[in-house]
């Protein structure tokens, strides 16, 4: 059958011809009875299910580029429209209206036909064929429509429209249960999807479901297999000096961990000295996963699988068992741990002179907090420098070890994304009871610059062995979205030195530095860090853009992340076992590739995951403060209103409807909201008081209005920028004109979020599509560092 398939194939491609009848494929592959026509039309039928072909309206065959469809998968948004990225990634993504959507759902790989070019060279086609449908359950809650038919709501809001239920068939749930439904039938012309409830969650109200729901929407899985579970019982949970082996033993040391308060699966430890020669010596020790978790074994599988531990809000998922994550593996205080270890020497520029990696045992000396030791380190706590006396020489040499690296990091031109961290504080049932942020202290950077030093070391040893290997990359910024950020920061009187093409991370660095401080701040570096690509895994080592460094990879969190456990692995084959013969170097080139791409997914889900979280609970949060007042800055501009962080980053909208005192207009090109007959503007950066009028827990949307409507805010302040925009609008007698009928458009509101768009008001001529001004393939996210 292949080999039909492959004739059939290199015909096609080699032919003049872009489109075959069966007499043409007939003719040419010679067929001489009837069972080789009924192969030839099987293969076909596979090809076309493949979409390797296509088969036209009359019946006829072509090759999917020379009919100008293009192969991609589809991203949907939660208004109905969406995009298709592209399988050839040179490709820019195409808009596929709601109309053209043809039932295709959120993740399907699809064939679509560009039908025109739009303004910014914006492709816009309709879906063909569904090639592949990649849902197979939606994750949603049970209920009956207005007929009393059993229907689902899915939670994923890209998943359109309702799925019907077989009540004959799985489980009988009531109404308000969240559930999990298997498709048996997916939408076709007016037809909803169809399916079976697979599993009852629990109901929407009872603690802990919202989550659950979240998990199970993304796909996650919670418990182990009985086989993982009965091999991580096997592990001992201590080790015997018979076990230690040919390790280096350096158990005398004093090495100490750091980290979160609450954190239990520890997987680094640091030791700092002075060498004689005025050089320090650093010593990263590595929780050595890959010595419980061997390669083939059930454990290993689900790790692989699992990609990478999930932390939400009020638990963690681990990619390993509690068992080894918080016990064997974690580099608790006082007990013996197996770990891998690189040691480097550092001189006065921060620059590694050399280094040694290895396998070893060591014995921690304390279990430090990123807490104490800023209390320690910057505020000088006296009963804590008392408390912890036999470190404190070791923390100071660590802190200014520290700093010798950060100044060398921000010499090559470094980006440092500084976003405040927050933290929702949760009830035993899952209530959130407040929101904390955190910013990066000394504790934090002396941990984060010693990791970037040992992943920075092995990458380069890796390299320059010339084998096999998976490196963390993060590739150029793509020149079209770094012109727009250009473009949007001349806004702020802000110039990059460089061209959107051909720019050093220096120069964006340079921008975060002159912000800093200032009420723009926080939306410069949003918009930059949404610039950029994302970082991901490869065996192809392209550099990492934003630490400005030809070699980077991730070793010191194997705990958590698989690729870290695979670094091991290869550190223990290559360099320990001296294992680098052809059929080793043949294996890994195989495999890790795949390694790559599905951890960089994995990655991806737990991210949405833990923002979905996170989202949801701070809005649950926002329910007990409706009607309280709370300043904040003006993080976005939009057409249908001003999207406002509160200082403990959580965000609202104040939509254009409830701005009463005027009637305002959107400008694009001064991000700013203009009132029309006073020139009263507000603009990214300013400083504003709100009230919370109204909270949607479903949609995670939260109302704000604008307390200081029509006056300054007592105490605050708004941008020069702003004063200077606002003194020219005045001053312009060709104010905007517009109907004083507002358009209430609560069609556009939150997700949408992005900085363009038209002003919404009636007036206009040529409205432009609702879509404008969404982000291309997705909806807008918050920030991850």
């Amino acid at each position: 059958m292949k080999k039909i398939e492959d004739k059939i194939l290199d015909f096609m491609k080699e032919s003049p011809k872009k489109t075959f009848s069966l007499d043409d494929l007939e003719a040419e592959m010679g067929l001489q009875d009837a069972d080789d026509f009924k192969a030839m039309v099987k293969s076909l039928v596979a090809m076309e299910d493949r979409g390797d072909v296509l088969r036209t309206k009359k019946n006829r065959y072509a090759l999917p580029e020379e009919l100008d469809f293009v192969k991609g998968t589809f991203r949907a948004h939660e208004k109905g429209f969406g995009f298709v990225l592209p399988e050839d990634q040179e490709m820019d993504d195409i808009f596929i209206p709601p109309t053209q959507v043809n039932n295709a759902m959120n993740g399907d790989i699809v064939f679509a036909n560009i039908t025109k070019i739009k303004g910014d060279n914006l492709a816009e086609g309709t879906i063909h064929k569904i090639v592949e449908r990649k849902t197979s359950q939606v994750v949603g809650t049970y209920m009956e429509d207005l007929m009393g038919d059993p229907i689902v709501i899915p939670d994923d809001k890209r998943t359109f429209g309702q799925v019907e239920i077989d009540l004959a068939s799985g489980l009988k749930p009531v109404d308000g249960h969240k559930v999990i439904v298997e498709l048996t039938e997916y939408p076709e012309g007016r037809h909803r999807a169809r399916g079976i409830v697979k599993m009852i969650i629990g109901h929407r109200n009872d603690p802990g479901v919202d989550i659950l729901s979240i998990i199970h929407k993304h796909g996650i899985p919670i418990a182990f297999p009985d086989d993982v579970m009965e091999e991580a019982n096997k592990v001992p949970a201590e080790i015997s000096d018979g076990e230690i082996g040919a390790r280096r033993d350096l158990r005398d040391q004093v090495i100490i961990t750091i980290d979160g308060a609450d954190a239990k699966d520890l997987d680094d430890a640091v030791t700092v000295s002075q060498l004689p020669n005025g050089n320090h010596k650093l010593g990263v020790h590595i929780a050595d996963v890959s010595s419980y978790v061997t390669e083939g074994s059930a454990l290993d599988r689900e790790a692989a699988e699992r990609g990478t531990s999930v932390y939400l809000v009020d638990r963690v998922i681990p990619m390993i068992p509690h068992r080894l994550s918080n016990g064997i593996c974690s580099l608790n205080p006082h007990v013996d741990r197996f770990t891998m270890s690189c040691e480097m020497e550092i001189d006065a520029s921060g620059a590694v002179v050399s280094h040694e990696i290895f396998e070893s045992v060591i014995n921690t000396t304390e279990r430090m907090t990123y807490t104490d030791v800023n209390d320690i380190l910057v505020a000088e706590d006296a009963d804590l420098r008392a408390k912890y006396a036999p470190i404190v020489p070791m923390l100071e040499d660590m802190y200014a070890l520290s700093k010798i690296l950060n100044k060398k990091r921000d010499a090559r031109g470094a980006i440092d994304f500084d976003f405040k961290e927050a933290r929702v504080v949760v009830d035993e049932e899952g209530r959130p009871t407040g929101v904390v942020t955190r910013e990066r202290s000394a504790g934090e950077r002396l941990i984060e610059e010693f990791m970037l030093a040992a992943n920075e070391c092995i990458a380069e040893h890796f390299f320059w062995m010339q084998v096999p290997f998976i490196y963390r990359i993060h590739e150029n910024p793509k020149e079209e979205k770094l012109q727009r950020f250009f473009e949007f920061i001349t806004n702020f009187g802000l110039v990059v030195k460089g061209t959107a093409n051909d720019v050093h991370p220096r120069a964006l660095q340079q921008v975060l530095e002159e912000v800093k401080g200032k009420p723009e701040e926080m939306v410069v570096s949003t918009i930059m860090l949404r610039s950029m690509q994302q970082a991901k895994y490869d065996t192809a080592n392209l550099g990492h853009f934003g630490l400005s460094t030809e070699y980077y990879t991730h070793f010191t969190s194997p705990i958590r992340r698989y690729p870290d456990l695979i670094v091991h692995r290869l550190i223990r084959e290559y360099l320990i076992h001296g294992d680098i013969d052809d059929a080793t170097m043949a294996k890994w080139a195989e495999r890790l590739p795949e390694i790559a791409e599905h951890t960089s997914k994995m990655e991806r889900r737990a991210v949405e995951a833990e923002r979905e979280t996170d989202e949801l609970k701070k809005t649950e949060y926002m329910v007990d403060h409706v009607g309280e007042i709370f300043k904040g800055i003006i993080s976005s501009v939009t057409n249908f209103g001003l999207f406002i962080e509160l200082p403990n980053t959580i965000e609202g909208l104040v939509h254009v409807s409830t701005m009463k005192d005027d009637y305002y207009q959107f400008h694009q090109n001064q991000l700013a909201m203009i009132g029309e007959r006073t020139g009263r503007v507000y603009r990214i950066g300013d400083e504003v008081e709100v009230e919370v009028t109204k909270v949607d827990v479903d949609h995670r949307e939260i109302d704000f209005a604008l307390r200081s409507l029509g006056k300054e805010t007592p105490g605050f302040k708004r941008s020069k920028k702003t004063v200077e925009i606002s003194k020219s609008f005045k001053k312009n007698k060709n104010r905007p004109s517009g109907d004083k009928k507002r358009k209430d458009n609560d069609s556009s509101r939150k997700k949408g979020k992005q900085d363009g768009g038209d002003a919404g008001h009636p007036k206009k001529k040529k409205k432009k599509p609702f879509y404008q001004g969404v982000a291309k393939g997705t909806k807008p996210k918050k920030p991850r560092r």
